[in-house]
């Protein structure tokens, strides 16, 4: 199978997006801004840049958290603390659609760049702010990251075994969970503002955005009166063994299949003893009922634990899941070299200029059956004169000016 090309959808054509994003929550929204088509021009200090740049002290290139989180972007350094820099910025503001910031409470309005500022200036302007806790919490002011906000946001209060302690998800859903909810937000504002031509201030919190991830878990506590526990890898809505991973072949750390049988499909459970050799269980009242498994749960996960240890995880997937739900559990250096993701353009490689081919997931929606193409990260300053001339129509010679000030930097 051979790759599949991908093509720029253009959706957000001629959308210009002033982006003062730092780190994680607030870049992984403009990404997909520019990925759908928009201009988003990456406004960074003169020296170091966004701090994703340089997680190691001692990498001397753009780190990788920094180059899975800017493609596809423009990046412009400016000098916000010299007038005339603040100036440039606030004249790409009256032609921006979107302003997106992430920065420490108070910060971007200490700046001057605050939305009362830049609504009277550009009144359409479509202006987005992630904090880490939301305006009139008493915890407003304090600073937060992805586990910050996962913490006080209630994933990790649901995370982890039954009787050990909380755990952090893996995914930064603080971080990429919080701005995808902020992209939807700034979409939804950017197609009424077709009919209004009104823009709006739109502010997420990290930790308010937890909330709507568990949802689920708060339908359990209206329905108990107590907090939603810690389920493990099994279902927080309820049991019905099994629901669970076990162990595979050869043993690694990650060789594990989780296998799933559904309370709405009473046919999971005997189909499974089908699949696992072990059809004289069927009818067996120690595990015909959801009931009974529940009551005999370790011994069902002897069960199934004596079957997968002797298949590896793929080849317990591909049997078990011819029968019931299951899944290989599936690193990510398996998943980064599996072929088929590339084919698919789920996973693309980027020609980087320091980096040289770097790999990286791309937006998975699909357009006309389409991925979107992925363009690498841009280095810090990479575009400004291009920017500048875009946005402000400035000269090469304005633009060297500005560099020559310190204004801006090579």
């Amino acid at each position: 199978m051979t790759a599949m090309t991908p093509v720029a959808p253009g959706c957000l054509k001629g959308v210009r997006v002033l982006d003062l994003t730092q780190f994680e929550a607030g870049t992984s929204c403009t990404q997909v801004l520019a990925w759908l088509g928009a201009d988003v021009a990456k406004v960074e200090n003169t020296t170091t840049g966004d701090p994703g740049r340089r997680l190691s002290p001692t990498n001397k290139k753009d780190d990788p958290y920094f180059l899975n989180y800017n493609s596809n972007k423009r990046s412009i350094t400016v000098n916000l603390k010299n007038p005339q820099g603040l100036a440039i910025v606030k004249e790409m503001a009256k032609k921006a659609d979107i302003f997106m910031e992430n920065f420490a409470p108070g910060a971007i309005e200490r700046l001057g760049l605050g939305y009362d500022v830049l609504s009277k200036i550009n009144p359409g302007i479509i202006y987005g702010q992630v904090k880490g806790f939301g305006e009139g919490s008493p915890y407003e002011n304090n600073l937060a990251f992805d586990m910050i906000s996962q913490a006080c946001g209630g994933t990790m209060s649901i995370t982890g075994d039954p009787n050990g302690p909380p755990a952090k998800p893996g995914p930064t859903i603080g971080d990429t969970g919080t701005g995808v909810l902020m992209l939807v937000s700034i979409l939804s504002a950017l197609y009424q503002r077709k009919e209004t031509g009104k823009g709006v201030h739109l502010q997420v919190a990290m930790q308010d955005a937890m909330l709507h991830y568990i949802r689920n878990s708060f339908g359990i506590t209206s329905k108990t009166g107590k907090p939603a526990p810690r389920t493990g890898a099994q279902s927080n809505s309820g049991g019905n063994p099994p629901c669970n991973i076990y162990p595979c072949a050869p043993g690694g750390p990650n060789d594990y299949v989780y296998v799933y049988t559904s309370r709405g499909n009473p046919q999971h459970w005997p189909k499974l003893l089908e699949a696992i050799d072990r059809k004289d269980l069927i009818g067996d009242p120690r595990y015909a009922t959801q009931a009974a498994r529940i009551e005999h749960e370790a011994e069902i996960d002897a069960i199934i634990s004596e079957w997968t240890r002797k298949h590896d995880k793929y080849e317990a997937m591909r049997i078990i899941g011819a029968a019931v739900p299951a899944g290989a559990v599936r690193d990510t250096l398996e998943l980064m070299n599996d072929p088929n993701f590339e084919e698919r353009g789920i996973i693309q490689k980027i020609p980087h200029p320091t980096h040289g081919t770097f790999k990286m997931a791309a937006w998975p929606v699909r357009f006309d059956g389409k991925p979107v193409p992925v363009k690498a990260a841009p280095l810090l300053g990479q575009h400004t004169d291009e920017v500048l001339k875009d946005w402000l129509g400035m000269s090469a010679e304005d633009a060297a000016k500005l560099r020559a000030d310190k204004v801006t930097s090579a």
